[in-house]
């Protein structure tokens, strides 16, 4: 083992950080301070580029780094920062939570004071930037990385039903329990613009670079306002979410219970999630966070293990119409008069240009995101991370330290943002859930469409954990969410309305699937149920396939189908057939058929499973003869996809492989640029890669080139009371570095299935030591 020792201002006692085999840190000090302080200074460490631009995009300071091509995010960003009483935030969580971002903060910047222009990341000496110094305040203040809901729907809502009405709608985003919109009156829905998602969709955007964007000059600056398609951000909006699960020991090989957790988002390199262990007197936690926030939200503390999926079902967002007055834009309509909106000049740096003021407009719902001043309207949105405690995640420093389930519900209370469906379990036996999260009281409409912003309607307090269901030790020995519809069947739907919005069942009925086949559960079922790649859409479409009037090209299709097992793995041709047709032909004629040409693109990908409904159940959408248009459908999508995969990998279908087509391939944000970055080895990858959004391993991908963009971040398997039997892994490596050999070491192990030791104990830790880092308080 490599041994450095290090002098360190801010440490009031020695530290220790190990790093495993697998570039997982292991973090000691004296006390709980210290050790927040050794957390901000190992995240630097291994992740600066990160967490600098995570900060700087966060705050709205791009354009001090890389011109005015950023001007337009930073506005956005800006508008969407928490700017409420900073005292109520810190006191929202515990009473150490201001001393523990301070730490944290610290810990940064001491490793920023320390590193030297030659051993920062490569990244700033590309871009000739340098990491800047965090304040505490920065760590909770920025919200905009968080999974939110349903602004972005609401307003797509209002386009598709103005155009086609509500039941096209339903293929869009299927709505449970079923519910008809509600319609404010005097609202024209048709009257609302796509365009007033522009900023908040910038807001949310991830930071790109491109030559253009970064030598745009200022009087360019309002080219760089729009990210991607909306039908594109709409999918990725839909499609993250999670798996987790815990089991009862009554189940187990072992008699333990077993925690299993692995959430859904975008990858990225370096990877959204990383792996820490946490050790401090009195304090012993280890697993998975964000590099940028202090604690863990994922993983064990010794006594008991905890997991989320992103997300619960609640509505923590609405759009907001207001009537502006002819005279004064500035004023709206509230109550029997006007209002004033609040605007907020600030100034801001711009690199290559003088400094820029932005103009923020806020009324007393939220920022305003677009005006239309021939209409007399503006446009608000207001969202539950505007309120007091609700940093993304970041009640996570109270709900790691629970030691029994009741401490665990209590935290939870405090849980803002994300929505998220809570496991639990430890080792007295117990295993639960629950729900957590924020959900606004919406006493006279059901938050589904814009409303007025006049008064009319109202957030009435909020429901919080406690308020939401929840479960201990279930009867049925398990409890699994995988962002289905899951609030119970006798949920008080009309008295507490939640949300209508979810993630299709999929995933879910795969899971479920699997534990009711009984057996005993052990922890490497628990990562094959991870990995597995069974599709429940194709199993259901292959049935409506074998009824088809018999073609050519269905002869074809069923002969390649026959015998398939429906496993979406790599070196299936059935599974590269069902995946094209599905993704590129059906859904995409479906909508065709059904819907007028402006709105089509609004409805993909579609919801799986109201098309499968309207594919197994046809209905007046398909027309005067459904089931005839319904098969003729299949038929042609059919004969389109076969003739995909002849041009994509030959007419052979025996030589038809979804890994040649399905890879994952982590993109370092430089590598769009002329700069050097491909010859650094920025990017990792590809890897052929099984599972589609739809199989437990959820394995999303764009259409035009069939790439992974979404899947587990990381993965973790977590043995009850056996904690060095735990298992995890974490895509594509545990560092940011390029140059560090943990970039995209488990990239690989990643896209096989793969996992690596978790180790908790000091033995088992010692024993897999590779580097460790031994911190002295500077004199």
């Amino acid at each position: 083992m490599r041994v450095e020792e290090i002098d360190v201002a801010g440490l009031s006692a020695p530290a220790e950080i190990t790093v495993d085999r697998w570039g997982i840190p292991h973090l000691k000090a004296d006390n709980l301070l210290d050790l927040f302080f050794l957390q901000g200074y190992n995240a630097a460490r291994d992740r600066l580029w990160q967490i600098d631009l995570w900060r700087k995009r966060g705050l709205g300071l791009l354009a001090a780094d890389f011109g005015p091509g950023y001007l337009a995010q930073d506005r956005a960003s800006r508008l969407f920062l928490y700017r409420g009483d900073m005292d109520a935030e810190w006191a929202a969580y515990s009473d150490d939570a201001r001393d523990i971002c301070t730490s944290f903060a610290a810990g940064i910047n001491a490793f920023i004071d320390s590193v030297t222009e030659d051993a920062l990341p490569p990244e700033f000496r590309l871009m000739g930037t340098r990491p800047a110094k965090w304040q505490p305040e920065d760590v909770v203040r920025i919200r905009s990385h968080s999974m939110m809901r349903n602004a972005l729907s609401e307003v797509i809502r209002a386009n598709v039903i103005s155009a086609a009405g509500p039941e096209i709608d339903l293929l869009r985003q299927h709505l449970d329990p079923a519910r008809d919109p509600h319609r404010p009156d005097g609202v024209n829905l048709a009257e609302i613009p796509l365009a007033v998602l522009d900023v908040f969709k910038l807001a949310l955007a991830a930071v790109t670079f491109e030559d253009e964007r970064l030598a745009a000059p200022l009087h360019e600056a309002g080219r760089w306002t729009r990210v991607a398609a909306t039908g594109d951000v709409v999918r990725d909006a839909n499609a993250q979410g999670s798996n987790n699960w815990v089991v009862h020991g009554s189940r187990t090989d072992t008699g333990r219970p077993i925690m299993a957790n692995d959430p859904h988002r975008l990858h990225a390199v370096p990877s959204l999630r990383y792996l820490v262990h946490l050790t401090a007197p009195g304090f012993d936690a280890i697993g998975a966070g964000e590099p940028c926030l202090p604690g863990i939200c994922i993983g064990h503390n010794g006594t008991a293990a905890f997991g989320l999926t992103l997300f619960f079902g609640p509505d923590q967002e609405d759009v907001y119409v207001y009537e502006t007055s002819p005279e004064d834009p500035h004023l709206y309509r509230y109550g029997e008069g006007w209002e004033a909106m609040r605007v907020e000049t600030e100034t801001a740096p711009v690199k290559g240009a003088a400094d820029q003021a932005h103009t923020l407009k806020f009324t007393r719902h939220g920022p305003v995101a677009f005006e239309d001043r021939e209409r007399h309207r503006a446009y608000a949105i207001r969202s539950v991370w505007a309120e007091p405690g609700t940093a993304p995640y970041f009640a996570s420093i109270v709900t790691m330290r629970a030691r029994s389930l009741d401490e665990f519900r209590a935290g939870m209370t405090k849980w803002g943002v994300p929505a998220t469906n809570q496991v639990y379990a430890d080792t007295s036996g117990t295993i639960g859930w629950l729900a957590a999260g924020f959900s606004p009281v919406r006493p006279n409409w059901d938050g589904l469409l814009p409303v007025f912003g006049d008064g009319r309607y109202e957030w009435d307090g909020f429901y919080r954990a406690g308020d939401l269901p929840e479960v201990a030790n279930p009867e049925a020995g398990f409890f699994a969410t995988a962002n289905e519809p899951n609030l119970p069947a006798d949920w008080p739907h009309e008295e507490k309305q939640i949300g209508y919005e979810w993630l299709e069942r999929s995933r879910m009925n795969r899971i479920t699937e699997v534990f009711a086949q009984g057996g005993t559960h052990t922890v490497a079922s628990s990562c094959a149920l991870q990995t597995d790649v069974l599709s429940i859409p194709a199993r259901r479409l292959a049935v409506l396939v074998r009824k088809l009037p018999g073609s050519a090209v269905v002869d074809r299709v069923r002969r390649i189908f026959e015998g398939w097992d429906f496993r979406i793995t790599p070196d299936s041709a059935a599974a590269t057939l069902f995946e094209v047709w599905w993704s590129k032909h059906l859904r995409t004629g479906l909508m065709a058929l059904v819907a007028p040409e402006r709105v089509r693109a609004l409805l993909l990908p579609g919801d799986p499973e109201s098309v499968l409904k309207l594919l197994e159940s046809p209905d007046a959408r398909l027309g005067k003869a459904p089931e005839e248009a319904r098969d003729a459908l299949l038929t042609t999508s059919l004969a389109a996809a076969w003739e995909e995969c002849v041009q994509l990998m030959g007419s052979d279908p025996a030589r038809w492989r979804w890994g040649d087509l399905h890879q994952g391939y982590f993109a370092h944000a430089l590598s769009a640029t002329s700069r050097p970055a491909g010859d650094e080895g920025f990017d990792v990858g590809p890897f052929e890669k099984g599972g589609t959004d739809s199989t437990p391993m959820n394995a999303l991908y764009r259409t035009s080139d069939f790439r992974v963009t979404l899947g587990a971040s990381v993965r973790v398997v977590v043995d009850v009371g056996g904690w060095d039997n735990s298992r995890c892994i974490n895509a594509p490596g545990q560092s940011g570095d390029p140059a560090s050999p943990h970039y995209g070491n488990l990239a690989a192990a990643w896209a096989e299935g793969s996992y690596v030791p978790l180790l908790y104990s000091p033995e088992a830790i010692d024993e897999a030591a590779e580097t460790q880092f031994v911190l002295r308080p500077a004199r």
